[in-house]
């Protein structure tokens, strides 16, 4: 083999020119909190061998938090200006305990199963979550692959959102926002407005809250009826404590049930 050609070889790699590729492919099409996923990790020779320190694999998903500006240090004082800003958090996380070496167009499968938190957001309005996978190579540009995932409602939930649709309910916003006092630095708020139905001309919106448990399902409401619109940030109300609506479902219930008792639940308190 021509040295000088095989050095040319390694100082493309180095630069992610004909190195290694990195491939992941989800097994199903939905995922759904609290399951497993189940994923292949196709790796892709080069035109060089590669040694391949590791393999990262993380389930991602984005949020809002509410930070200080640049020009003030102290973000608790009352009056700081904010601003809001976007933050990644990894949900789920696997590493390839081992290293091993990529040879000129060698394919390599690896197979994965990552479990899906529960909490996981559902993959609707703002709610973005993702799988990224990258190779470590010393030296090198290392690959990467991003895949945007689809993430439904677990049944429990899917039966609440059924029953407030059928009342008329449309959701019309739903975003990730930062939250202190739970497992992950966030929570998922549904917004909902009435379009038609018995809520309709009583009330602007309702926003929801959901934090699932393995044992119970955890819901916050916010209902405005005074065209205003709900000041801030509805998670940051959760721990000053005023959110007055709030209740437990156990997860024993059916979807069709858990959507009986948050309708009449409502009706309760409006």
């Amino acid at each position: 083999m021509d040295v000088r050609m095989s050095f040319f070889k390694k100082t493309l790699a180095s630069f992610g020119i004909g190195a290694a590729r990195v491939d992941s492919v989800l097994h199903q099409e939905y995922l759904y909190p609290g399951e497993t996923a189940k994923v292949t990790i196709h790796v892709y020779g080069g035109k060089t061998a590669q040694t391949v320190d590791n393999i990262n694999m993380r389930l991602c998903c984005r949020y809002i938090d509410e930070v200080a500006r640049s020009n003030h240090n102290n973000s608790n004082q009352p009056g700081t200006p904010k601003k809001r800003v976007s933050k990644t958090f990894a949900l789920q996380t696997w590493k390839l305990p081992y290293t091993f070496t990529i040879e000129p167009g060698e394919t390599r499968d690896f197979e994965v199963e990552l479990d899906v938190p529960w909490n996981t957001p559902v993959t609707i309005g703002d709610s973005k979550v993702w799988l990224e996978t990258g190779l470590d190579i010393a030296l090198a540009a290392d690959p990467t692959d991003k895949d945007m995932l689809t993430v439904r409602p677990d049944p429990l939930l899917d039966g609440i959102f059924s029953a407030l649709e059928d009342q008329g309910l449309r959701i019309r916003q739903v975003e990730c926002e930062a939250a202190k006092g739970f497992a992950m630095p966030f929570v998922q708020e549904f917004e909902f407005v009435p379009t038609t139905g018995p809520y309709h001309g009583r009330w602007r919106e309702l926003e929801i809250i959901a934090y699932r448990s393995e044992d119970e399902l955890k819901l916050w409401f916010e209902i405005d009826r005074n065209k205003e619109g709900v000041k801030g940030m509805l998670s940051s109300l959760i721990g000053l404590g005023q959110l007055k609506r709030e209740m437990q479902l156990p997860c024993s219930l059916s979807g069709k049930e858990a959507g009986q008792q948050v309708l009449a639940y409502l009706e309760q308190t409006t």
